[in-house]
């Protein structure tokens, strides 16, 4: 279609929609006048909201207050921005001052809470369909005011002419389907005036307490008809409308907010709508450090966002998110950005490393990292001490030995000799008998010596550094809580520094993850780090993410995987209970060799975005080797492919194919897959006949195969030479 003719079509779509705006906000206005509300202040705010409904917004006016016999709620508002219970308030004299709001003299704060805690136990209410926390909203109206937009704890105060522009501003993030859905549960739950409350059958779980905001500085509000001196309702006379009438004041801004809400795309269905059992996890309070965990799939990510936006929203104090990967926090900060706009700056995103150097630099701890004397220090100890040892065999690189020392001895916080020679080796098959550890040690010392000698240290030094930082001078309440994503990754000694943050607190401490996505050397278990969660796990077993055929193919790789799980039992992996999306079956092809491979891969990329609804941007190319990265952007870009490596993906959507490491897709999902550099020999090789080496090599490749996979949501091709 021509530029020009696409561009016309568009003007005429949206004349038509602002048309169709129009006359459904002269329908609602005049239904205002028939809603039965009890007082002209609160008739004045439905016809304020009456445009809404040209948006899809459903307006429920003078609905009975759950669980109280005679209170009403002036307005309930159900549609695409969520959902808001609306309050109208003839107060004059408004001073709004942090955390409290007063009229004239008096703090009237406490009503406004019973506001809050109604719609807090809304939210509870619509979890139990799925919709997610921080879609409800408590609203209160002041009535005759505009140019107000200010919080007293959770509920938003704004004035009568700026309760419009409030809703309009969320945008469209709900589905029409969703809306359906919350409208239903709400219908039962503000009942009619007069009918009987439904009873609850069931307990509920512990939750987090109602949101508080931190302070703010006192806010006078401005009147736009003054109220007399008994705060009785406003008298505005009503001007000449539609069917006798009052019109809406003429709020260009605020319908031109409303109509681009209406024209935009709407958010991930994953960031307004959960599965109800994952929105329980998110809103349930745990008397101290907890685990969620879950297979591939199962959404563990989502609900460890969402919990941390909850967590902000109820808590005073920054929450932290963190993970190994470095990448992956700007990616989530993206994402909590476009899910919960209202709390992301309380929320801090950093890596594990990052954090460490945040703790070290406000202490006035000095670490040099340099990665080039780091590696002499290594080279050194080794020629010192490992080099024509009894650990110096064809069957391990020093890479091995290396891993030994970074994750086993510096990862578990060993400082002595006696420590290391009667430690379980958690996740490691190759035996060492007293000798090798001997000389594994020895070889220890040699590098921290070195390390001193030329005056730098590791990473695992600098997290080290940071944990007894945290022992010897504790916090002053720097996070009120602290989520771990992909917490297996993580070595013992990250999670007593990240433990160190919040201690034992109430929900101080959430770790998310799967064991069975472990690609890391060096497991040790939660107790060696000092944490407890015993009576604090949830078990996500719902796979939302990969179709049945794509979870299928990727779990044959580790059907017969044990792990080392960080409770401390060994382990086979959690199984979905659940799998309802079915897709085609995913593509195995035999490459006659690395040209033919990458060609084959440029033409599946180019079939897939042909495909209606894959862009490039939706398409992942992953390798387990920085070299398959490297050979696999050379030939896209030859073939004109645009490409972004996810070493510099941050989060934001860039129609781009995606092409990094299995290690940095972790924590991402894309429609398409191409897993491009496996050999054949490693999905037929059987582990009977491997010694424990090789057998420890295949089952940390095929983990990492099998979280290549299963980011895949709806096609996955696999190439092997």
């Amino acid at each position: 279609m021509p530029a020009g003719d696409s561009a016309a079509l568009e003007a005429q779509r949206q004349l038509a929609l602002a048309a169709a705006h129009e006359k459904a906000a002269v329908e609602a206005r005049a239904t205002a006048s028939r809603y039965g509300v009890a007082s002209a202040t609160e008739q004045r705010t439905a016809r304020a909201l009456a445009p809404l409904a040209a948006a899809g917004h459903h307006l429920l006016a003078d609905r009975r207050w759950p669980g109280s016999r005679r209170a009403q709620v002036d307005m309930v508002v159900v549609g695409p921005g969520g959902v808001f219970v609306v309050d109208t308030k003839a107060w004059a004299d408004v001073t709004i001052d942090r955390d409290r709001i007063l009229r004239g003299q008096e703090d009237v704060t406490e009503d406004l809470m019973a506001l809050a805690d109604l719609a807090y136990r809304t939210e509870g209410e619509l979890a139990e369909i799925g919709l997610a926390p921080g879609e409800v909203h408590a609203v209160a109206v002041l009535a005759g005011r505009q140019g107000v937009d200010e919080r007293v704890g959770p509920v938003r105060v704004v004035g009568e002419r700026d309760v419009l522009g409030l809703v309009a501003r969320r945008g469209a993030r709900l589905s029409p389907a969703q809306v359906d859905r919350v409208l239903a549960r709400c219908l039962d739950w503000f009942g009619q005036v007069g009918a009987p409350a439904p009873v609850s059958t069931t307990l509920p779980e512990p939750v987090l307490p109602a949101p508080r905001v931190p302070d703010a500085a006192p806010v006078v509000v401005p009147a736009l008809v003054p109220d007399d001196a008994a705060g009785e309702p406003l008298e505005v006379p009503a001007p000449r409308g539609p069917a006798g009438v009052a019109p809406l004041h003429d709020d260009e801004e605020a319908r031109r907010t409303l109509l681009q809400g209406l024209l935009a795309a709407p958010v991930e269905e994953w960031m307004t709508f959960l599965h109800p059992a994952q929105a329980k996890v998110v809103r349930r309070s745990y008397n101290g450090p907890a685990r969620i965990r879950g297979a591939a799939g199962t959404g563990k990510t989502v609900v460890g966002l969402h919990r941390a936006a909850y967590l902000a929203r109820t808590r005073e104090g920054k929450v932290l998110v963190t993970t190994y990967i470095r990448t992956l926090p700007d990616v989530l900060r993206q994402m909590l950005t476009r899910l919960a706009p209202d709390v992301v700056d309380r929320v801090e995103f950093a890596g594990v490393h990052e954090t460490a150097k945040r703790i070290l630099d406000e202490a006035g701890v000095r670490v040099r990292i340099d990665g080039k004397q780091i590696a002499a220090a290594w080279t050194a100890a080794w020629g010192k001490v490992a080099g024509g040892s009894i650990i110096d065999t064809d069957r391990h690189e020093q890479d091995y030995w290396h891993e030994e020392v970074a994750s086993v001895i510096k990862g578990r916080g060993l400082t002595r000799w006696d420590q290391y020679a009667d430690l379980p080796r958690l996740g490691r098959r190759h035996r060492l008998g007293l000798q090798q550890r001997r000389v594994v040690w020895q070889l220890y010392e040699a590098y921290d010596a070195e390390l001193r000698d030329r005056g730098v240290h590791d990473f695992a030094d600098q997290i080290a550094l940071a944990e007894a930082e945290l022992r010897r001078r504790p916090p002053a309440e720097r996070y009120t809580a602290v989520v771990v994503d992909e917490a297996q990754d993580l070595t013992c000694v990250m999670l007593r520094m990240l433990h160190g943050l919040v201690g034992d607190a109430t929900d101080g401490l959430t770790l998310v993850g799967d064991g069975q996505q472990t690609i890391y050397p060096g497991g040790f278990t939660l107790a060696e780090a000092g944490i407890s969660v015993a009576g604090r796990g949830t078990v996500l077993d719902v796979n939302y993410r990969n179709t049945r055929e794509i979870l299928q193919f990727a779990s044959m790789l580790v059907r017969d995987d044990e792990f080392a799980d960080i409770e401390g039992a060994t382990a086979r992996g959690d199984r979905p209970a659940q799998v309802p999306r079915t897709g085609p079956k995913p593509l195995y092809v035999r490459c006659a060799g690395e040209a033919d491979r990458q060609r084959r891969m440029v033409q599946r990329v180019q079939e897939v975005v042909a495909e209606v609804g894959t862009s490039f941007g939706d398409v992942g190319v992953l390798s387990l080797s920085r070299r398959g990265v490297d050979d696999a952007t050379e030939a896209l870009r030859r073939a004109g492919v645009p490409v972004v490596n996810l070493e510099q993906y941050d989060g934001v959507p860039v129609n781009r194919v995606k092409v990094g490491t299995v290690k940095r897709a972790k924590g991402l999902e894309f429609k398409q897959v191409l897993v491009v550099d496996p050999y054949a020999s490693w999905f037929t090789d059987k582990p009977d006949g491997l010694d424990d080496v090789d057998r420890e090599r295949r089952e940390f490749r095929l983990r990492e195969l099998y979280v290549a996979m299963t980011r895949a949501r709806d096609g996955l091709w696999v190439a092997s030479i």
